[in-house]
């Protein structure tokens, strides 16, 4: 199953991921986007969350 995955240390918290896909990216409380899990992925949606991302730190991994 693909899903998408954050690299934290690259990520400037934006939050356009969020904002695009908040069905997948969520803020935690400890500061840090994480993944929602889920049994299937949107790839429409997590593909414009990659493609918009500034820092190019979301990509797709295959579990």
């Amino acid at each position: 199953m693909k899903k998408p995955d954050i690299d934290i240390g690259a990520c400037s918290l934006c939050m356009g991921c969020v904002e695009l896909c908040p069905e997948v990216f969520r803020y935690n409380d400890a500061g840090y986007i994480e993944i929602v899990e889920l049994e299937q992925y949107p790839e429409k949606d997590v593909d414009e969350a990659i493609m918009l991302c500034p820092e190019d730190c979301i990509v797709w991994s295959e579990e």
